[in-house]
């Protein structure tokens, strides 16, 4: 298994891999960096499984584009995720216009996995029930039971921290694994 971690170097306070201010932080993580695992790592190649995860703001990158992009990866996972752009607010001192997408759908999970349910690859995401997001997580858990979206969601003790995040991307782990 070969892990890539990428940063975007906290662009301002963080990019949500998002399209803004002429950089295209979603083709970085989409094109550049599977490229240059591909390239660089030994073993790596065209047929590697490739799985997306993220948190917190990550976390809605990994679950935006593991959607958008779904016949790319296997299964997607979030841990503590921002569910919509909004939330940003959380998180950034810069105002949210330069966040605003083109498409609408690419400002919200829930309207991203709506769209392009169709080629879904298994879905999970948690939150720890001390988390300042998890009224968003749980509202996107209950959209998506409602739209009938498969998905896995769960809640643990726990926050917004390392702490929380360095033990639970184990059951990240294990549901992709179990995906090979």
């Amino acid at each position: 298994m070969i892990l890539a971690m990428p940063s975007d170097g906290l662009w301002g306070d963080g990019s949500a891999y998002l399209q803004h201010n002429s950089f295209n932080f979603e083709k970085w993580i989409i094109e550049d960096v599977i490229n240059a695992v591909k390239e660089n790592i030994h073993g790596a190649n065209e047929k590697s499984p490739l799985f997306i995860s993220g948190l917190s703001m990550g976390g809605f990158g990994a679950l935006r584009l593991g959607a958008k992009y779904g016949t790319m990866f296997r299964a997607i996972s979030g841990h503590s995720s921002i569910t919509s752009l909004p939330q940003m607010r959380l998180f950034v001192e810069e105002g949210l216009i330069n966040y605003a997408q083109a498409e609408i759908v690419d400002e919200d999970v829930f309207a991203t996995l709506k769209k392009y349910r169709q080629h879904l690859p298994p879905t999970r995401f948690d939150c720890g029930v001390g988390d300042f997001l998890i009224n968003h997580n749980r509202e996107l858990h209950k959209k998506l039971e409602k739209a009938g979206i498969p998905h896995v969601y769960e809640e643990y003790p726990g926050g917004h921290d390392w702490l929380y995040w360095s033990k639970h991307i184990i059951p990240t782990l294990e549901f992709f694994a179990a995906r090979l």
